[in-house]
């Protein structure tokens, strides 16, 4: 939906008559419902006053076609500003501009994409604006129907106005070569480089009529984007199904490919503990789904599962849409009902109320996905709920599809590929917690390696070596150490400090934990690895959790305070000490056992506890010899 539209002849009457930042706001009301903040106004207002210098330009067509806050159909994204016509061989364009307001910014080393600026109050990492615009020129060749049909060239840059270009700015920096020579940055002082930019495109005017063909073009997945995937998956061994795994996706398949042909609104619940495999067939489903030329997107609420899973299908490509396949699970508030195909939400029991930066945007995330699209695709697990604000249950959904005329059907992963396909261990570790009784009180027989250490300098030991195969093996915590912002990119600063051992957090430089491969030096935290697997985990089980009087016990007051997981307990606590001290105990109960159950073919213990390392090591040592690879170490 474009928000304002008209030819370069209205734009700048407008611009001159001081009343188009007026116009947008009044056409934002009238067509999306919303009213516009004052820092939006002004950023129209002054960022249009640049584009009139660029665009008052005899060359440029006085009836070349102009749009202003083009949303992205099935996305929250916005395009700044539009310029279309025909080329000098009468082909038709779209110069596609991103404005940014920015006067400076950093690299984010170590990644292709990330840039650091003061933005939102705040110095923040964003995304380089080459890497912005030229992303939201894939999202549109890949889905808008008459853009792919007619063959509309659509050529991406940023304007930086307010922003001055330096020697070997960082801007311009190697690393982001791939975006800025497809979607080139123009700032401070070269509006007419700008001009001719525009100029190559946009040569004679088009009154308008590009514009309409990609404001009313159907949505669809491109032939490109339908290959790129199958080429990606195919050979890929991270995504080969077993056994029930394929069942499940097939019923899936059939349920969606119904939805769109019957338009019946669908909600599939798919429960499974960890490493039943529920990401695999989330990631399998995106595939095939968009091959059969449906708009599918894959949801989670952490970042670390879609970064992750993109960069393994992507493998050593830098420019890829299947990125645009990604997207976190706070971006369905205003979208419009059944305006996507599927969505596959994978660890649904993350999801939230409200979303937004500040908790303040949206009513419901499950309600928003169900509204959001035809065919709902929910992958659960109820016992992996780590923090105060995870809203996801089955009864939840249910409510919530019953209330959007969405038909339910349920399904359930039993078999475990995880911890060496070993279901006993995971209820081994709903005993050993205290999470629930079961049967499995020790290990006998299964090949599954647990050790339990008195140092976590072992631990670490142990990790760096079984990391030299593949990469695979990472050293985990439960947030009990403070992450303070100004070491948050220094492995030197050891965050997490146990007598003389001493690691940092895992660093905020762009860089996925889980594949990294210097991130086998840090420890990862829940928010780092749910979702996700490794050979082996190495665990650190802070002062949250004890033992004494015969029981594991937890204190939610030993948690740190940079972390929000347990965010409202306090109040909550004094308002009902009972309840709160039960949702804290879930809470910290369901971390470590998501942490512990990280791992596929073995765990390494930690526990600052002494109590604890003696009850874990009297459980491990309850295995008969020969019944199992699970024992413990023992110092002295």
């Amino acid at each position: 939906m474009i928000v304002y539209d008209g030819l370069k002849s209205d734009f700048l009457r407008s611009v001159e008559e001081d009343t188009i930042a007026l116009e947008i706001e009044q056409n934002v009301l009238a067509r999306m419902g919303r009213h516009t903040v004052t820092n939006e106004f002004n950023a129209w207002d002054n960022s249009m006053q640049y584009m009139y210098k660029v665009m008052n330009d005899s060359d440029i067509p006085d009836d070349a076609g102009i749009a202003i806050e083009y949303n992205i159909p099935q996305t929250a994204k916005r395009v700044d500003f539009m310029i279309s016509g025909y080329d000098k061989d009468r082909n038709p364009g779209m110069v596609i501009v991103e404005l940014k307001q920015w006067s400076s910014l950093e690299k984010v080393e170590n990644t292709e994409a990330l840039v650091e600026t003061y933005t939102g109050n705040a110095m923040r990492k964003v995304v380089h604006p080459s890497y912005q615009v030229w992303s939201y020129a894939q999202l549109i060749n890949d889905y808008n129907a008459a853009v792919q049909d007619s063959h509309v060239n659509l050529a991406p840059c940023a304007f930086l106005h307010n922003y001055t270009r330096h020697d070997n700015d960082p801007l311009d920096d190697k690393q982001y070569v791939a975006y800025t020579s497809e979607a080139p940055a123009f700032t401070k002082g070269q509006v007419k480089d700008l001009r001719d930019f525009i100029k190559k495109y946009v040569k004679t005017g088009d009154k308008k009529e590009v514009l309409y063909l990609i404001d009313h073009g159907a949505i669809r997945p491109s032939k490109s984007l339908q290959n790129a995937i199958a080429s990606m998956l195919k050979g890929n061994e991270e995504f080969i199904m077993i056994d029930e795994q394929r069942v499940i996706y097939e019923e899936i398949i059939n349920i969606s490919t119904k939805c769109q042909k019957d338009h019946k609104k669908r909600t599939v619940i798919c429960t499974g503990g960890p490493g039943t495999g529920k990401s695999v067939i989330a990631v399998r489903l995106l595939a095939e789904l968009t091959q059969l030329g449906q708009v599918v997107q894959y949801v989670s609420k952490n970042s670390a599962p879609r970064q992750v899973y993109a960069a393994k299908l992507k493998g050593k490509v830098k420019k890829s849409s299947v990125d645009n396949l990604f997207k976190g699970s706070g971006t369905f508030y205003d979208s419009g009902n059944n305006a996507i195909g599927t969505l596959l939400v994978d660890e649904a029991h993350r999801l939230n109320e409200k979303s937004g930066m500040f908790h303040n945007v949206g009513e419901n995330q499950i309600k928003e996905v169900i509204h959001a699209a035809l065919c709902s695709v929910f992958f659960i697990d109820e016992s992996q709920r780590v923090t105060m604000d995870d809203i996801g249950s089955v009864d939840e959904i249910k409510k919530w599809a019953e209330e959007g005329g969405s038909e339910v059907t349920e399904m359930e992963l039993v078999s475990q590929f995880r911890c060496n396909g070993s279901n006993g261990y995971l209820a081994f570790i709903d005993d050993l917690l205290e999470i629930r009784e079961t049967a499995n009180y020790d290990l006998e027989g299964l090949d599954y390696e647990v050790k339990l250490c008195d140092d976590p300098a072992d631990v670490q030991r142990i990790i760096i070596e079984k990391n030299r195969a593949a990469n695979r093996a990472r050293i985990l915590a439960g947030y009990c150490w403070n992450w303070p912002k100004e070491s948050r990119k220094n492995s030197s600063f050891h965050d997490i400090k146990i007598g003389d051992f001493g690691i940092s957090w895992n660093l905020d430089d762009g860089q996925a934990f889980a594949i990294s491969e210097n991130s086998v030096n840090e420890a990862g935290c829940i928010h780092t690895t749910q979702g996700l697997e490794f050979d082996y985990v190495g665990v650190i089980i802070g002062d949250d959790i004890r033992y004494e009087n015969g029981h594991v016990v937890t204190d939610f007051t030993k948690r740190a305070k940079t972390d929000q997981s347990l965010k409202g307990i306090k109040k909550m606590y004094k308002e009902n000490p009972e309840a709160a001290l039960a949702r804290a105990d879930e809470i910290i109960k369901n971390t470590y056992r998501t942490l512990m159950t990280r791992g596929m073919k073995g765990c390494y213990i930690y526990c600052t506890d002494p109590g604890l390392r003696e009850y874990i090591r009297r459980r491990l040592e309850a295995v008969p010899k020969g019944g199992s690879l699970v024992h413990s170490t023992k110092k002295g």
